[in-house]
């Protein structure tokens, strides 16, 4: 089960959802703080404090000097929203703005006597964010955003300062705001690199409102799929994050921002070692539009796709099992036009190996619309290529493209 939760005022979601096994959780800010004596965990461990404190820390990364680099370049986020109506006052609830993900008041609700009074339904979501240039540009999730009537930040010095939103893409879950101020403010760079499995992160964010705290971890796996969209490919994470870390930066130990905090798999909804961040590669290409557009365009062929198997590939005549399997072009589109069928497997983009089907859309998505490619396809176990200029994603409002489209 797949929930996002983006605002306060929804304490009854763990109750609601008691009989879940597992979630993946979109963390923004809820939930109740629970501290544990470290005597307490010294004793559940069998150790004592001085075996503790008297292991070797040669080889660890030095965090107190990296937090204080980083840390101030972090803030938190408040949104207040106001979506749509909901009854009157016998309702007694307020509807967050993400809660379509999992349920939530319907827009009246009628009583015997009749159709309850309506208003504004108002809510308040809380999550992180970082600022990427010294001029005041901040880059958060879309989900802590979305419908905002107002944004406000804090900085790690304590001031609240008010947001505008300069573009959001929620196909990516990516927003990028903007504070006008008579300073410079403190900001941290995406990483150049794509992270190793078991490199140590650090991760900042606001969890649960608290703002400023500071977790570590190691990267546990890369190129993760949610099943949340065409686009999304995850790192995974083992530092703690928490709903209200969302929107929020992980680090490397250089200081760099090797992902903006998403997700966390979670049968409680509080952290349990599993986070999910957007890869800084993402965010960069994201980023780069929201800022020159406001909006994002994505590369487009117009066909449905799946990835190819051992049966698949012996089917259609490809020689193993690789690529990503044309199902349907959409008629009309530069798929049809160039002439791709039902059966094709795609093999290669611009002579570079096509893996699967999941890399094919996002590598086509990061082209821009008018872009010429060439696409190396085998046909009835003949291969062949094919040339055509991609068109523009076509944009389906409030929905994020699902996987298999391209």
């Amino acid at each position: 089960m797949i929930e996002r939760i983006a605002a306060t005022g929804i304490s009854g979601f763990a109750a609601r959802h008691s009989h879940a096994l597992a979630a993946v959780v979109w963390i923004s800010a809820i939930g109740a703080l629970v501290t544990v004596a470290p005597d307490g965990i010294s004793r559940w461990l069998g150790l004592s404090v001085e075996a503790q404190t008297s292991r070797p820390t040669a080889g660890l990364p030095d965090f107190p000097d990296m937090v204080e680099r980083v840390k101030p370049a972090v803030v938190g986020i408040r949104a207040q929203t106001e979506e749509g109506t909901v009854g009157g006052p016998s309702t007694g609830r307020e509807r967050p703005p993400s809660d379509r993900f999992f349920g939530g008041p319907k827009d009246r609700q009628d009583t015997p006597q009749g159709p309850t009074p309506q208003r504004p339904r108002r809510a308040t979501a809380q999550g992180s964010g970082f600022f990427i240039s010294a001029d005041g540009y901040i880059v958060t999730a879309n989900h802590v955003i979305e419908n905002a009537k107002s944004i406000e930040i804090k900085t790690d010095d304590q001031k609240n300062r008010t947001a505008k939103l300069i573009g959001a893409d929620s196909a990516s879950d990516l927003a990028l705001l903007k504070v006008d101020a008579e300073q410079e403010f403190p900001f941290v760079r995406l990483a150049e690199r794509s992270p190793r499995i078991g490199e140590w992160v650090l991760a900042v964010g606001n969890p649960f409102g608290l703002g400023g705290t500071v977790t570590a971890g190691i990267v546990s796996a890369r190129a993760r799929d949610l099943k949340t969209g065409a686009y999304n490919d995850f790192i995974q994470i083992d530092a703690p994050v928490n709903q209200g870390n969302s929107g929020g930066p992980t680090f490397n130990v250089q200081g760099e921002v090797i992902g903006v905090n998403n997700a966390i798999f979670s049968p409680t909804g509080g952290s349990i070692g599993i986070g999910f961040a957007i890869p800084a590669d993402t965010v960069k290409a994201v980023v780069a539009q929201l800022k020159g557009n406001g909006s994002v365009t994505r590369g487009w062929i117009g066909i449905r796709i799946q990835a190819v198997t051992e049966d698949i590939a012996q089917r259609f005549g490809g020689k193993e099992a690789r690529g990503a399997l044309v199902v349907e072009p959409q008629p009309d589109s530069p798929a049809a036009q160039a002439g791709l069928a039902a059966g094709d497997i795609i093999t290669s983009l611009n002579g570079a190996p096509v893996k699967d089907d999941r890399e094919f859309m996002r590598t086509v998505a990061e082209l821009p619309p008018g872009t010429a490619v060439a696409l190396g396809i085998v046909r009835k176990g003949q291969e062949q290529t094919i040339t055509l200029t991609l068109g523009a994603l076509p944009k389906q409002r409030g929905e994020v493209p699902p996987a298999g489209h391209q």
